[in-house]
């Protein structure tokens, strides 16, 4: 069996406890020879600096192939090509360019008035300098803001065009939901990669409230099966059996990528590649 190629998403830390989880989640989870780590901004661009700082330490001191998130909230263009280029001088090539969520407490996004009025903006200026391999965000099931499913793909072709080379997708619950999108975006000539984001779900609670935030559809099944696995204590082994099975069919379904959401917290997506047949290099000379 072929495995798919991997790719790791965390977040910037907070605090020191937050820096040590951090690089416990690299040092887990870098065995695995993804293709390159992804580190995000908070809402609001409010981690700017500590991604710009995450991103060049991880570049520099992991090995691994590092990709900064990119966003144009409250920042005016010539700032965000600045940080661009900054993370270009320190040897960082791959962005993930987003329009970004909003500060909290606003009720939608606004252009900042000397800032890229979107997505598309942003990526078709960064594509400009021949600089950067741009990722884009993509929407399985429909974003709170598009105004129907076909605006979503609409929107991912335009930033295709513009120069993006490939798109990872909001996370999903059933495998049905991603062949559904890209055959929608197949059938509308995008020709890209789209790769599924998987988001191993440590928390029920935590990621039903996400989801349902993000518009992500919450199946019945998944409630009562976590319903049940909470009151047998059996959380644990029901995520990363789900999580397994959800990776499994897209890859006999002929996906040949994943992108996992790993909130720093490395260890049930570490468990799901395993599952997979993922190990690293120190565990397949073991069972050889």
């Amino acid at each position: 069996m072929t495995h798919p190629e991997i790719s790791f998403e965390f977040f910037p830390p907070k605090n020191i406890e937050g820096t040590f989880r951090l690089w416990d989640a690299v040092q887990v989870l870098s065995p695995l020879d993804p293709r390159f780590v992804s580190v995000t901004y908070g809402a609001g661009g409010t981690t700017r600096d500590l991604t710009r700082d995450v991103v060049a330490t991880l570049h520099n001191h992991s090995g691994l192939r590092t990709a900064a998130h990119l966003t144009c909230v409250e920042a005016t263009r010539a700032e965000t090509l600045a940080i661009a280029q900054e993370f270009a001088a320190a040897g960082v090539t791959d962005l993930v360019a987003l329009r970004g969520d909003p500060p909290k407490g606003a009720k939608g996004f606004t252009p900042h008035p000397q800032g890229f009025a979107h997505s598309v903006e942003l990526i078709a200026a960064l594509a400009q300098t021949g600089d950067f391999t741009i990722r884009v965000g993509a929407y399985p099931e429909t974003h709170p803001e598009a105004a129907n499913p076909n605006s979503d793909i609409d929107w991912l072709k335009r930033k295709l065009d513009a120069g993006a080379t490939e798109a990872l997708t909001q996370f999903f619950f059933e495998a049905e939901t991603f062949f559904r999108f890209r055959d929608a975006c197949a059938r509308e000539g995008i020709d890209h990669a789209i790769v599924p984001g998987i988001l191993p779900i440590e928390n029920w609670a935590g990621t039903r409230r996400f989801a349902q935030s993000c518009g992500t559809n919450i199946p019945d099944w998944l409630d009562q099966a976590f319903d049940k696995a909470l009151r047998d204590d059996r959380q644990d082994l029901l995520a990363t059996a789900l999580c397994t099975e959800l990776c499994d069919e897209l890859v006999q379904g002929g996906v040949d990528k994943l992108h996992f959401y790993t909130l720093n917290r490395p260890e049930l997506t570490r468990d799901v590649c395993y599952a997979l047949g993922m190990l690293p290099a120190s565990k397949l000379k073991n069972v050889a």
